[in-house]
């Protein structure tokens, strides 16, 4: 019976030491971290959260697409990287940059200004809609009803689809949805 006490102070102490260490590393994690920049606090959510283990995001695609810095740069403008990693499923309607130099001059430059985030976000989210559908699928709706609440038209030309009069270019399936790469920036109908 002594053996069983002896054995039982023995673990116990080892777990107080293993709770002792683990709280001293917690201190030392803390006042590690409150050191970090203000850009570094901003970085924070599930679009911020490394993970080579599993197929990308849509966040992911385009930020690994040198032919989509102006898109990741518009979503980061608009705070709009946790939406776009979400489970989904998402369909996001990808412009490339040359579709964003198409735009009037200073029209980018405009809209990544901080007083223009909201407007911004209008035309991103106006570029995403849930669901996982082919291009091929596609050609079988006429609208599809957008994040920003509006909607966007399909049109069909011979082997072609046009989403708000923007030419899927190519598609990319990603771990919540899918990416189709479209040669215009598509902009939502102005409410009068």
């Amino acid at each position: 019976m002594k053996t069983t006490t002896k054995l039982r102070v023995l673990v116990s102490s080892f777990f107080m030491l293993i709770l002792f260490v683990g709280c001293k590393n917690e201190a030392k994690t803390e006042t590690t971290t409150s050191d970090t920049t203000t850009e570094e606090t901003k970085e924070q959510g599930q679009a911020f959260i490394e993970d080579d283990g599993s197929t990308p995001n849509v966040l992911q695609i385009a930020i690994g697409s040198p032919d989509h810095t102006t898109l990741v740069a518009a979503v980061q403008a608009a705070d709009l990287e946790n939406a776009l990693v979400n489970a989904g499923p998402l369909m996001v309607f990808a412009p490339t940059n040359a579709a964003f130099d198409a735009l009037p001059e200073g029209t980018v430059d405009n809209l990544l200004k901080p007083e223009n985030k909201d407007a911004l976000a209008n035309i991103l989210k106006y570029h995403v809609t849930p669901g996982n559908y082919s291009k091929d699928f596609l050609k079988k709706f006429k609208k599809l009803g957008q994040a920003n609440d509006q909607n966007v038209m399909i049109v069909v030309e011979g082997d072609d689809v046009l989403v708000g009069g923007a030419k899927i270019l190519g598609s990319v399936k990603a771990g919540n949805g899918i990416v189709h790469v479209v040669d215009k920036v598509m902009l939502p109908p102005t409410e009068e």
